[in-house]
């Protein structure tokens, strides 16, 4: 079903690529994307290619082609900036929502960088918000009447364990609670739909699953019935009403354009929609089926020539994302033998490996393939190589 689309990936010989939730590889059509707009637009057209060729809305078209894969209405997602503009943009958003409330809520497995940008909102703020973070499994027991944001992270980073989105935010509104999701381990990896769950706020990046490559821009979804309402506390002149009016006074422009900052990356973008036209190949169902085949075949074939490794995803497919992580005492070293094999994961502290599963490329015989090396790193014991315990600047 998806010899189609691994075709438009550019991947290198030898390598089985199994590190898609952390960089997703090359699409084929991306060289040529960013060529076109250096040599044909900028190159050519100059500064006229902001009105001539697209390049002032694409921050829309792009929203709009990723909010089809995350089930958002058309009009509700903004690209720009990075994940952790976008992740302050929202929390801050959805604070001014509930301003007699104190409490942003989170779970231990959250990513640190959604922690680090909540505590310097509330540092920023100064009006006696807090952060309170208890296990995965006990947020919905703490959706108490002091919460004004509920802020998870859908997969966890580490495990790949899945909140429940839809239920989660049914119970949080119940409460008066507002929802920000981070998609980051969601998008491309999995059906989202923000519609129907009806969450309030979503963020997520675009260089993991989604394929656009190092430094790609994040996008951030408001629901219709906030988007009118939110003011955006980092008031860039591109989410100005009439940004080339150059007038004192900020005024946020209508619907989700407001929730624009600084200049558009227009080359990565650009390289973002050559990934997205991939995208468009496929139906999320299909990707979702094939990635549980996959990550359901790699836990067996591990779990039966790798007794050393304990599984820390969730057993059960459907609380898990696309990726499926193993502790092991020498994690770190292991990988790193492991990807001199040719098998790239990667490694997150303090001892958790961690391998994802990307139907767009991956196939069963590479799946098949990895546990085999994976096996044989442990079996000869080459993580106790010096070469690789030296840690890297990057795992």
């Amino acid at each position: 079903m998806f010899a189609k689309t691994r075709n438009q990936f550019d991947l290198p010989d030898g390598i089985i690529y199994l590190d898609g939730n952390s960089l997703g590889p090359l699409p084929k059509a991306a060289p040529a994307a960013a060529q076109r707009v250096l040599v044909e637009e900028w190159g050519q057209k100059l500064i006229t290619a902001w009105n001539v060729a697209g390049w002032f809305d694409q921050p829309m078209k792009v929203g709009d082609r990723i909010g089809r894969l995350i089930g958002a209405e058309p009009g509700t997602v903004v690209v720009g900036d990075t994940l952790s503009i976008k992740v302050f943009q929202a929390v801050a958003a959805a604070v001014a929502l509930v301003p007699d409330r104190k409490v942003i809520l989170s779970d231990t497995g959250n990513f640190p960088t959604d922690l680090y940008i909540a505590d310097g909102l509330v540092s920023v703020m100064q009006r006696g918000l807090e952060i309170r973070t208890v296990t995965p499994e006990e947020i919905e027991r703490h959706l108490t009447a002091d919460v004004a944001v509920l802020l998870l992270t859908e997969v966890d980073y580490r495990t790949g364990r899945k909140h429940d989105m839809a239920a989660l935010t049914a119970k949080a509104h119940a409460a008066g609670i507002v929802t920000v999701w981070d998609l980051a381990h969601s998008a491309g990896a999995l059906p989202v739909d923000l519609s129907s769950a009806g969450a309030d706020f979503a963020v997520g990046c675009t260089y993991k699953y989604l394929n656009g490559g190092p430094g790609a821009p994040a996008f951030v979804y408001v629901a219709p019935r906030h988007v009118e309402a939110v003011e955006p506390v980092l008031s860039g002149w591109m989410g100005h009403d009439a940004p080339f009016a150059f007038t004192r006074g900020y005024k946020p422009a209508s619907g989700i354009s407001r929730m624009r900052v600084g200049t558009p990356p227009v080359v990565a973008m650009a390289v973002l929609e050559a990934a997205l036209d991939i995208w468009d190949m496929v139906d999320m169902e299909d990707i979702r089926a094939e990635s549980i085949a996959l990550s359901e075949l790699f836990i067996a074939e591990v779990e039966r020539q790798c007794p050393a490794l304990k599984l820390v995803s969730p057993r059960l497919a459907a609380q898990r994302g696309s990726q499926v992580s193993f502790a092991f005492e020498h994690g770190y070293a292991a990988m790193q033998a492991v990807i001199a094999r040719g098998v790239i994961g990667d490694f997150r502290a303090p001892d958790i490996m961690r391998f994802s599963f990307c139907p767009l490329y991956n196939t069963r015989d590479e799946v098949r393939a990895a546990a085999a090396e994976l096996a044989a790193v442990l079996r000869n014991e080459e993580w106790r190589r010096p070469e690789f315990n030296r840690t890297r600047a990057v795992t």
